[in-house]
């Protein structure tokens, strides 16, 4: 047990290298997110998740995989599931649409595709993804676009439960992104630091109603890395207003607050200047974040950014600029998956699958 472990950090390859195994142990480090470069097939994703437990059972084993665009495994068996658009599609224009009918079936299918997509992972000893989207299609974000339900928040909400809902049957957590909102900007925060320059009544209006409605749903929450001036000048993930002030305070939200990447570009600076790894994270955990991400630096300079992120973390554990939080370090052991998993095998016969295949669209 540590008293916290905030950092989720990538790793190289296939299977864990000295390097990988040194910084999985630092007790700073909470997690590993995986991407399709650690991905060859089922039986290797199994072994190197193994491989992460055996360097300490407590990490958490996290990976983004929705459905649609976004699914890092997707062969040796891996179900190609849909974006969340075609929940959104089903609910609007499927049979029965105009009595209520298509709209129940819907998020029947999302529920579903929550059990299927989580009891895969399960399966091979992955613990939580990203999951679900809850930006609203606005429909002039290529980043968000089809990973989205659809444009109104009420559809949006009750498809993502439904999602949330196949998740917790097959043993896994959720995480509801991208707070308040980013589907209103078409700047992708990738490579850039989109601007929302809409009002606090408007967003918690629309974009950010999911996360009201669902505050006794969601396990955790991701931040947009998107400016939104008129409450903060700070993106919302480095913004105590936005996370501890409305987040927390207005709309009731008690789980764990993730991150997203800080190696982005809409993460590299804040009010205007830029800012180092470090420098992000500590500006994340002090704005409210439990759990910051630094992703794919596993592949630059043979991972130099991420010793030099666990030992500016250290640094400023010592030096008393940061302090350690018993709240978040419970809030990441929450995250852990309940439960035990239906091996890869016995869950291809399972009748629960088999009837939550059936039902995709």
């Amino acid at each position: 047990m540590t008293l916290h472990a905030p950092l989720i950090i990538d790793v190289a390859g296939t299977r864990l290298s000295k390097s990988d195994k040194r910084r999985l142990a630092h007790p700073l480090v909470g997690g590993v997110v995986l991407f399709t470069r650690n991905w060859e097939n089922r039986a290797q994703l199994t072994k190197l998740c193994r491989q992460i437990k055996k360097v300490r059972a407590d990490l958490l084993i996290c990976v983004d995989h929705e459905g649609g665009r976004v699914q890092r495994f997707r062969s040796d068996g891996f179900t190609h599931l849909p974006p969340m658009r075609a929940f959104g599609e089903q609910w609007f224009q499927g049979q029965g649409a105009a009595t209520g009918e298509a709209a129940l079936n819907a998020c029947n299918a999302a529920t579903a595709a929550g059990f299927v997509l989580g009891a895969e992972l399960r399966a091979c000893g992955v613990d939580f993804t990203f999951a679900p989207v809850l930006d609203l299609d606005h429909g002039g974000s290529t980043v968000i676009g089809d990973r989205a339900f659809a444009r109104d928040a009420r559809v949006t909400t009750l498809l993502a439960q439904a999602l949330v809902h196949g998740l917790a049957q097959s043993g896994l957590r959720n995480c509801g992104k991208h707070f308040p909102g980013h589907g209103h900007v078409q700047a992708d925060s990738h490579v850039a630091v989109p601007v929302d320059g809409r009002d606090l009544a408007t967003l918690l209006a629309d974009d950010a109603a999911p996360y009201r409605w669902l505050n006794a749903s969601l396990a955790s929450v991701m931040p947009a890395h998107v400016i939104y001036p008129q409450v903060d000048v700070r993106p919302a993930g480095f913004s105590a207003r936005w996370l501890q002030d409305i987040l927390r305070g207005q709309l009731g939200f008690t789980g764990a607050v993730f991150s997203d990447d800080l190696s982005m570009a809409g993460a590299r600076q804040i009010e205007g200047r830029a800012v180092s790894h470090t420098e992000a994270t500590l500006a994340a955990l002090h704005a409210g974040c439990d759990l910051v991400l630094l992703c794919n630096q596993s592949l630059v300079d043979k991972g130099a950014p991420i010793d030099d992120l666990i030992d500016g973390v250290s640094e400023a554990v010592l030096s008393g600029r940061w302090h350690p939080n018993a709240a978040s370090e419970q809030r990441r052991q929450d995250l852990l998956p309940q439960g035990y998993p239906l091996p890869w095998d016995e869950l291809m016969v399972d009748a629960r699958y088999m009837h939550a295949l059936s039902l995709l669209p």
